[in-house]
């Protein structure tokens, strides 16, 4: 048996613990809730507004999203959180509420609702079918979509931030490269580097390592010792690209000892909580010190 997780360039030999992680990248989160772990988290909703929303997104199409906020007139800074493969599930939803909790207006698009809903599938090409139509120019004209709806809201400020997971990841560094409404962003295990094969081969776009020198505000990359996806060496071409740009943005990148892909997605059994805890409270210190 040859496993490939869903941002891996090829193929690696599965140990009993890898073959349990990877049943769920191959059945899809479908799968993965009727497994759910005791260790998944369920954020209190009390004391907060939960809405599903629409904006109109690149060239105009009407995307829902789902928002989380404190209660109350507010107003309160924002934050785009960004899905991974799997599209807007419960464990997204409840990032979205514990940045609520924090005193955040959270805001996540569903950038793959033209062409379904992948975490409903338990067919892993019919996921990478979905997966593969958000295009580059489309979730960047669906992000500045989701920031010019923040704008108009009376109870969002205009201090905004962006964080996202596996596929959200990769996003995070691109909108923060693409646009200026960004203070700070927090990059989870995201691709850095164009890849040779797997997932996301051939598809004609830029990716963070392209762009290290293009970014608007500081970035948080938090990444993982032992992700068979993405290997040290593109962490390493990153942190290259970034000091070959002078590092202008002032991006850091931490790597956790240890651990594997996903590690902050507490439906997983890749999920270590000591490196999610940690990573949550750098990233919200993240976002405080740069004004967010």
């Amino acid at each position: 048996m040859r496993l490939i997780s869903p941002e891996a360039d090829v193929p690696r030999a599965p140990s009993r613990r890898m073959v349990v992680a990877g049943s769920l990248f191959t059945a899809g989160y479908a799968l993965a809730v009727g497994e759910a772990r005791a260790q998944a988290i369920t954020t209190p909703r009390e004391g907060l507004v939960t809405a599903d929303v629409q904006f109109a997104g690149h060239q105009g199409y009407p995307l829902p999203a789902y928002l989380a906020r404190p209660a109350g007139a507010g107003p309160w800074p924002a934050v785009i959180v960004v899905n991974e493969i799997f599209g807007i599930h419960a464990y997204i939803k409840d990032v979205c509420h514990r940045f609520a909790r924090e005193g955040y207006v959270a805001l996540a698009p569903d950038y793959f609702d033209r062409a379904g809903d992948p975490a409903t599938l338990t067919d892993w090409e019919q996921i990478r079918a979905i997966v593969g139509t958000a295009t580059h120019p489309q979730v960047m004209g669906d992000t500045d979509g989701a920031l010019a709806w923040l704008a108009a809201q009376h109870f969002a400020t205009a201090r905004r931030a962006v964080t996202g997971f596996c596929w959200g990841g990769a996003v995070t560094w691109m909108a923060c490269a693409h646009s200026p409404a960004f203070h700070a962003g927090v990059a989870w295990y995201g691709r850095l580097t164009r890849p040779t094969s797997g997932f996301y081969a051939g598809q004609e776009r830029p990716w963070p390592a392209d762009v290290a020198g293009d970014l608007h505000c500081p970035v948080l990359g938090l990444y993982a010792e032992n992700d068979q996806g993405i290997p040290l060496e593109t962490v390493e071409e990153m942190r290259g690209a970034l000091d070959a740009a002078g590092n202008p943005a002032h991006a850091q990148i931490i790597v956790y000892p240890g651990t594997e892909h996903g590690f902050h997605a507490d439906y997983r059994p890749s999920y270590n909580e000591a490196a999610a805890r940690d990573g949550w409270m750098r990233a919200l210190r993240w976002f405080r010190q740069h004004g967010v």
